[in-house]
């Protein structure tokens, strides 16, 4: 039995009437002279914990400060492990807030030993919370790079999304990390994070960082390197908020007519393993969400039983939830892939 016809649980499926709405994936893959294959793997993305000090509309996991699932020191050690026998480019640290698990400092130490660039997806209030004041000095010290959330410049927009003061906030980490050189020294990558407020696909991401990087630096004196355009995929708390407030057939559409073939080359589910807080493989953040595991039987690998091999010759999962990786200029945790 191959990977493709493995049976799925009942909690696996993606809602059927989401489906009903739209054509297969795999078929509009198809129609398009396409097909979704793997790489070499480059990027091991850990989503280490839903344990977050927000509670965001576009989360796509659930996270928030009521959250009880975040990595084991016992987890984290069997990555360790695996990643010493499997190097790995990339490390690339996300939740909930990172920070938050009481192992992060010992996970990023360990990842730096083994000679990982290491990503953490920070929301930057984090950094200002009381109890975490030596999180931006320690990203500094290992030279982590800081991949942040700063959903606009226009606070408005900001606090709609995240919550009532949370743009303040994260205009003073953002301060924090420009004192401490991010932004600014080659070794202290500090990259923002752009969703668009509501469902709607976002606009174009060269564009719309020169806006970024203008109101920044003219309001409030920030620098930084890059922006990330992601579109927020319909998946979780987001998903919840479209079929809430009526958009969600509206906006399944939209993902689905937007369709671009040419986004297919730069999908991050060719080159990243995803695992989850327990160590399960996925082939992205989203489907980690979706609970659509990599496994034989029904039951999913740990990272720790794979091998780079058995990933690459593992088809690669979809639903419609793939439309919004590859709906107008594309989509990935790096942003942009057109």
């Amino acid at each position: 039995m191959t990977l493709a016809t493995l049976p799925q649980r009942k909690k696996d499926l993606v809602n059927p009437d989401q489906e009903a709405m739209i054509p297969p994936f795999l078929k509009t893959l198809r129609d398009h002279g396409q097909t979704l294959t793997r790489l070499k793997p480059r990027i091991l993305q850990l989503n280490i914990g839903k344990l977050c000090n927000l509670t965001c509309i576009h989360c796509h996991v659930n996270a928030g400060p009521k959250r009880k699932e975040i990595m084991t020191r016992e987890t984290v050690d069997r990555i360790l492990e695996w990643v010493e026998q499997n190097p790995m480019p990339v490390a690339d640290l996300t939740g909930g807030a990172p920070e938050m698990i009481p192992d992060f400092r010992y996970l990023v130490r360990g990842l730096k030993e083994r000679g990982c660039h290491v990503m953490d997806r920070c929301n930057l209030t984090i950094l200002v919370e009381p109890g975490y004041e030596w999180a931006a000095a320690f990203l500094a010290e290992h030279e982590v790079e800081v991949v942040a959330s700063m959903p606009c410049y226009n606070p408005k927009n900001v606090n709609e999304q995240r919550g009532e003061g949370v743009f303040d906030n994260s205009i003073k980490g953002l301060h924090l990390l420009n004192k401490l050189g991010y932004g600014k020294q080659k070794n202290l990558t500090l990259d923002l994070v752009f969703n668009p407020n509501g469902p709607k696909l976002p606009p174009d991401q060269k564009e719309l960082q020169a806006d970024y990087k203008r109101e920044l630096k003219t309001h409030f004196g920030i620098v930084f390197n890059e922006l990330y355009a992601i579109t927020n995929l319909p998946v979780a708390r987001f998903a919840s908020w479209l079929r809430r407030n009526g958009h969600l057939e509206d906006y399944m559409a939209l993902l689905a007519e937007s369709f671009n073939p040419a986004s297919v080359a730069g999908l991050m589910c060719r080159d990243t393993i995803s695992v989850d807080w327990e160590g399960n493989v996925f082939d992205c953040d989203f489907n980690q969400q979706m609970n659509m595991h990599l496994g034989r039987q029904g039951e999913p690998w740990k990272l720790w039983d794979l091998d780079e091999k058995t990933w690459q010759h593992t088809p690669i999962r979809t639903a419609s939830h793939c439309y919004g990786c590859t709906a107008g200029q594309g989509s990935s945790c790096g942003g942009a892939v057109t």
